[in-house]
């Protein structure tokens, strides 16, 4: 207005609290500290405990000046504001070297002591990939961080709901004796999820031991465990069927070539099991496991399969085929499976017909990932069923490899079914199918 003086007030100084503070969630922790010094408003948003509920630190051995300056910067502000803590992640990169690990420990020492005496509140805590069984720990670093993570385990038992520990690689002794500092003030624990996929180093036999089952019955409500089949026994599922049927949601089961997975495990302990969580889905990974007669030990018609991953990792056998498992086993969870991921080495069989066949019977599924040698005509004959609703697909990824060199038809053909499909794609599909010549 003319002759007015006073200028117009910014409209961010009318900004509401809640408002002000989701700004400052999305901020890293330079421009946090930056604005904070813009006014009194915006110095109070920085210390409001909503904004330091989430933390993630990374922890690289990068010797750059900006990276540890960084590094120091995040552990500065999750020590000054760890009483708010409630989500902690701690992602560890390229342990490479024996100082980077030691000072690893120390670090984390500082850090787990100070947010155990300040009283967080935490809530859930990820430690992924430590590979503890390396060469590059030392096995006095080694055995004081776990002592160091094990006494801040049992400080915030009362009230940690999750724990992934994925990758630690750890023995059987030592991997117990984290897992029971979660119940050791009570003798029981009352953690929801956890993840031990990978937690105990290779080639152990984990599904007969005393200890784990031992360690495994002091859990009374799990919702998700995410572990190792070589962990499995019917003795576990007697377990978890008796302390956490009520509220055992999701089973995460990973199978690797170099974990033992040739025990027997009957289909009365999951039938048993299931009847107690008539919930519980179980999701499947195997990494090389591709034989016919290993899955069909594992693969039980009582399990109440809601996803299966079987990753070849290029193995190659001349005399291993993928037919009988798409034929013979996968049809077992046709009321049930959701997700199917396929990523193979199959250069010596084509298995279209198969492939197909088994996505249509299964009603449920709708979500379809495929690495493997596939005739163009697939593709339309699996969108041409879509159109006609015979399956319920929504996500469809496809890597067609091919032997050809040159893959330009293939490509010309693929693009003419993409425009003649583009209706139904572009409406009700999450799509990508790209060739890959081998």
């Amino acid at each position: 207005m003319e002759g007015n003086t006073e200028p117009e007030q910014n409209s961010w100084a009318h900004l509401p609290d809640v408002c002000l503070r989701h700004v400052f969630h999305w901020l890293n922790d330079r421009d946090r500290a930056r604005a904070a010094l813009v006014c009194k408003k915006w110095s109070c948003a920085m210390y409001s405990g909503t904004i330091w509920r989430c933390r993630t630190i990374t922890v690289c051995v990068d010797p750059s000046r900006a990276r540890t300056m960084e590094f120091q910067t995040a552990l500065w502000y999750t020590k000054k504001f760890g009483k708010y803590l409630k989500h902690l992640e701690i992602k560890l990169l390229n342990p490479c070297i024996t100082p980077y690990t030691k000072k690893f420990q120390v670090t984390m020492k500082s850090l787990l002591s100070h947010l155990g005496k300040c009283k967080s509140h935490l809530k859930s805590l990820s430690i992924k990939y430590l590979e503890l069984d390396g060469l590059v720990w030392k096995n006095v670093v080694r055995a004081e961080f776990l002592k160091n993570l094990a006494t801040f385990l049992k400080r915030v038992s009362k009230q940690l709901d999750y724990l992934n520990l994925k990758g630690a690689r750890i023995t059987l002794e030592e991997g117990c004796e984290l897992l029971n500092s979660l119940s050791s003030l009570t003798n029981r624990s009352f953690i929801s999820e956890i993840n031990i996929e990978d937690f105990f180093t290779l080639n152990l036999s984990v599904y007969s031991s005393a200890l784990f089952l031992q360690t495994m019955s002091k859990f009374h409500r799990l919702t998700i465990l995410t572990f190792n089949y070589n962990c499995v026994s019917d003795e576990l599922l007697d377990i978890l069927r008796e302390h956490s049927s009520h509220s055992l949601c999701t089973l995460n089961i990973k199978c690797h070539i170099d974990d033992p997975h040739r025990q027997v495990v009957s289909g009365m302990s999951w039938a048993n099991l299931v009847k107690k969580a008539p919930k519980l889905n179980v999701n499947f990974f195997f990494e090389r496991v591709m034989e016919h007669e290993q899955l069909a030990r594992i693969l039980l018609a009582e399990i109440p399969v809601r996803s299966i991953s079987l990753r070849s990792c290029y193995f190659n056998d001349p005399n291993w085929t993928i037919r009988p498992i798409l034929t013979n086993l996968l049809p077992a969870y046709w009321d049930g499976l959701q997700k199917l991921t396929l990523e193979l080495n199959n250069d010596l069989e084509m298995l279209d017909n198969e492939l197909l066949q088994l996505i249509l019977s299964c009603k449920r599924l709708f979500f379809l990932k495929v690495w493997a040698f596939l005739s163009i005509s697939f593709m339309e004959r699996l969108l041409q069923s879509r159109a006609e609703r015979k399956c319920i697909l929504t996500t469809i990824k496809v890597k067609i490899y091919t032997a050809q060199d040159d893959s330009t038809e293939e490509e010309r053909l693929l693009a003419d079914i993409y425009r003649r499909f583009k209706y139904l794609i572009d409406s009700e599909l999450n799509y990508f199918v790209i060739i890959i010549p081998m």
